[in-house]
């Protein structure tokens, strides 16, 4: 497995939002979502793929920790978990 810190995470709304998007990741097939640590555990996958998932992540307001975490991606997490919510 290969886990992964993030920012942003706020709710089960961002949580399923994550795990959507993630699932939709050719070779991603597990997707657990730790809200009290804000870390996110996939199945073993290549770097390539892990990349990827990080960029996901990124671009859906959920940056790994470490990484900037602009005023963008605060907002694109609150539009996450708002669209979490309602699927």
């Amino acid at each position: 497995m290969k886990k992964i810190n993030i920012l942003n995470l706020k709710c089960n709304g961002c949580a399923n939002t994550i795990k959507k998007g993630l699932l939709s990741i050719e070779g991603v097939t597990e997707v657990e979502v730790a809200l009290e640590n804000s870390e996110i555990t996939i199945n073993e996958v290549s770097e390539e793929i892990f990349a990827t998932v990080k960029e996901k992540l990124s671009k859906m307001g959920y940056p790994e920790v470490g990484d900037a975490n602009s005023m963008l991606h605060k907002a694109k997490s609150f539009v996450s978990c708002a669209s979490g919510k309602m699927s």
